[in-house]
């Protein structure tokens, strides 16, 4: 009984060190989980996003084409809807609406009448 309790008390410091390794390691894999898990769900909420703005653009592009001009006040919405677009990401067919719907002009008189 004596060779055990002097092999604990010679060895007890590489016992604590495993233990609290054991545990850190347990903790670090539920964290990189969650990390995960996170990282996973961000990633659908900003294609999400994306895709919404995206339809933004275009149903604004068809509204306005439809017109035949679009008021400086929609331009100015498109331009913050396309910044966080683009920042997200996006840069397809949206891009190629984008900047016809800057090219049209402001006001019906300037478009033709429609």
């Amino acid at each position: 009984m004596e060779e055990i309790i002097s092999f604990i008390s010679a060895h007890w410091t590489e016992w604590l060190f495993t233990a609290a390794l054991a545990v850190l390691s347990w903790a670090f894999r539920g964290v990189r989980a969650q990390l995960r898990e996170e990282h996973d769900r961000n990633e659908a909420i900003a294609a999400g996003v994306q895709s919404l703005l995206r339809e933004s653009i275009v149903n604004g592009y068809n509204r306005y084409s439809d017109k035949g001009f679009c008021p400086i006040y929609a331009k100015e919405s498109i331009k913050r809807v396309y910044a966080s677009y683009h920042d997200l990401g996006g840069n397809d067919v949206a891009t190629e609406l984008y900047q016809k719907l800057l090219k049209m002009p402001e006001n019906r008189e300037e478009g033709g009448e429609k």
